[in-house]
């Protein structure tokens, strides 16, 4: 059965992902022919099975790298197998891309194929000029990139840098995916990002075991499936809370479920449930029996493993189809509108009510990423603490209050009322900008979550890398040790304000989705990194002295208010066409907005500044305290032979000084 399971697993995961879309294109209409301008059946059935491969593909390619990055060993035959599938799921992935972005073409320019000059002019157009064709350009060349790169790489550390890179990769895909209307199109954006990169992560780690299975040992089948278990575990979580943001965004109301749309939803939240039941069922029983008997149950877990990538076949295809389904919701509200307004027009969403006390703690705009982010955190955080208590070791109560409080703030930061406003008000992005950069960061580092996560993660002993073992490769990285340095990263820190406010930079993390989120992910790490140097406890490569650590923190801190004032005292607006034209009227002039940005930045960057000054003078007063208790115990124990020397030395050089 082991054998066969190598191909009955990948047979049915393809025959059944086939036919769930037929039949799905069938009910739901997605491939019928449209009363308008008909691009023929070979566009209309040949895109949405394109976009079922380019899935099935993507999750191959993913599913294989991470397994070979924190599951299969390098030194073992698993490692090389886990990167064949994954360079031939890439050029798989490469294939399906260019042919959904040819019949995306077809099906938006349906002009009969041919080899004149002007056919070629218009789809070079189109791949250049339209954001879907380029988008699709750009995940055929990025899947072609991965392709030879995992067939030509063999190193671990490459193989992980070149995973982060293809999960990346998938921007472009969820940027142009059926992504509701345009006042939902951000959350539509992240949810559908998620989605497509752990039912890649749970798809094709399946896919890459069962066909690596003839490679691993009785011993290490276990031990991989345990890992596959947790990975699968989180992936069904974030799968099946983005399926429902998303299902949430276009169906909107109960009577929707009905429609034809709505029943296609609820196939594929059937299928996902399964597939949760089968996981707790290896999870829960197999796993373990497998332990116990590996020869007796062994069989019938493969069978199920089959059953599982059936159950997944179903998803694939249904969601393949659904992209292809009119969904239910009003068309786009905006687009309706005779006058939009300039912030409806800007946004796609009406501005918000006036800014106050009140309505920055109860209104909420959440952004899925970092709800999932902080959820996690927080919760692997406790993990990690009740398995050292489960040890017989112990962790600072007062880490654990820092931490939650931290990602707490992080989390009301990024989904909250100041989310809300950030899009809308300079003062309210300065707030967002403040606090992740500064005042999270304070809370985070006293955690010290790295040394947590190594005295807690258990050692890989079987030549694979765990989360333990990459982030202690992270923290000896040269780069990390670049980084890390307290003038780097106080330069890094100070710079990031200009360079950030005065290039085109600041116009992309306001007016673009992605770049709010690069905003959020870079200045968190630049303030995680600065902090740390100030008082962090965590392993680092090197902490500057006390004094200094003083100086560079006054330093980087008269810059930051240098940076306030000038927004205060400014008479030009540093983005005049999108928050200079909000339209807020005389309620909150441009201008008036701008000057209280530069306060929040004077203002509320003075609060963890005096905070970091405090713990950092208490932390040189324990550190002055704990080295006089250490010269005290060694003069106690060798007569303070240390001052006797010196007191002999001063008395040779007195007699000295009186004989000449």
């Amino acid at each position: 059965m082991i054998r066969v399971s190598r191909v009955a697993g990948p047979a049915a995961l393809l025959v059944v992902a086939f036919v769930a879309l037929l039949a799905a294109l069938a009910y739901g209409g997605g491939a019928s022919t449209p009363i308008a301008i008909d691009p023929g059946a070979v566009a209309r059935y040949g895109l949405p099975i394109a976009k079922m491969l380019v899935n099935l593909s993507v999750a191959g390619t993913i599913g294989g790298l991470v397994l070979a990055s924190i599951a299969f060993s390098a030194k073992k035959p698993e490692f090389g197998r886990a990167l064949d599938v994954a360079a031939g799921s890439a050029g798989i992935w490469a294939v399906a891309s260019a042919a959904t972005g040819f019949f995306n073409f077809q099906t938006l320019y349906p002009e009969p194929v041919s080899l004149t000059s002007e056919y070629g002019d218009l789809l070079s157009t189109y791949l250049t000029g339209n954001a879907l064709g380029q988008a699709w350009l750009a995940t055929t060349l990025f899947a072609a990139a991965f392709t030879v790169v995992c067939f030509a790489v063999r190193n671990q550390t490459l193989i992980g840098i070149v995973t982060i890179l293809s999960i990346l990769s998938l921007v472009p895909m969820a940027l142009q995916g059926h992504a509701g209307d345009s006042s939902s199109h951000d959350a539509a954006t992240t949810s559908i990002w998620l989605h497509i990169v752990f039912a890649a992560v749970w798809v094709g780690g399946l896919l890459t075991i069962i066909l690596s299975q003839t490679l691993l040992d009785k011993g290490r089948v276990v031990k991989v499936l345990e890992r596959y278990s947790t990975l699968a575990l989180i992936a069904f979580i974030v799968v099946a809370v983005s399926g429902y943001v998303n299902a949430e965004i276009r169906i909107v109301t109960l009577t929707n479920l009905l429609t034809p749309y709505g029943i296609l939803v609820l196939v594929k939240v059937f299928a996902i449930g399964a597939l949760g039941l089968f996981g707790l069922v290896q999870r829960r029983f197999i796993i373990g029996k497998m332990t116990k008997n590996p020869t007796g149950i062994r069989k019938y877990f493969w069978w199920l493993v089959t059953a599982e990538l059936a159950f997944m076949g179903i998803a694939e295809g249904t969601g393949a189809a659904l992209a292809r389904t009119a969904d239910p919701k009003i068309v786009d509200r905006v687009s309706q509108i005779a006058n939009p307004t300039a912030a409806e027009y800007l946004t796609n969403r009406p501005l918000p009510p006036l800014p106050n006390f009140v309505n920055y703690f109860t209104l909420w705009n959440i952004d899925l990423l970092w709800l999932i982010v902080c959820g996690f955190g927080i919760f692997f955080y406790i993990a990690a603490i009740l398995r050292l208590r489960k040890r017989g070791d112990r962790w600072p109560i007062h880490r654990t209050i820092l931490w939650v409080a931290g990602m707490l703030l992080f989390f009301y930061i990024t989904s909250g009322g100041v989310n809300v406003y950030q899009e809308y008000l300079f003062s309210a992005h300065m707030i967002a900008h403040m606090v992740l950069g500064m005042m999270v960061p304070v809370l985070l580092v006293p955690a010290a979550p790295i040394t947590l996560a190594l005295r807690s993660i258990r050692k890989r002993d079987d030549g694979s890398r765990g989360p333990r073992e990459w982030i202690l490769l992270a923290v000896h990285s040269k780069l990390f040790n670049f980084f890390a340095n307290p003038i780097v990263a106080a330069i890094l820190f100070a710079s990031s304000l200009l360079i950030f406010y005065y290039t085109p930079l600041f116009s992309w993390a306001s007016t673009d989705h992605v770049g709010h989120e690069w905003m959020i992910i870079h200045f968190s790490i630049v303030g995680y990194l600065f902090v740390s140097t100030l008082i962090g406890i965590d392993p680092s490569p090197s902490r500057p002295p006390y004094p200094l650590r003083l100086i560079i923190l006054l330093g980087t801190m008269a810059f930051h208010a240098f940076f306030g004032l000038s927004l205060i005292t400014g008479t030009g607006l540093l983005s005049a066409d999108w928050y200079g034209a909000m339209g807020w009227g005389p309620a909150i002039p441009a201008l008036s907005d701008q000057q209280t940005a530069g306060g929040i930045a004077w203002s509320i960057g003075e609060i963890p500044t005096i905070a970091l000054a405090i713990v950092v003078a208490v932390m040189w007063s324990r550190s002055d305290s704990r080295e006089s208790k250490r010269y005290d115990r060694k003069a106690e124990r060798d007569g303070d032979a240390e001052l006797e020397e010196y007191n002999a030395m001063l008395a040779k050089r007195a007699k000295q000084t009186a004989g000449r």
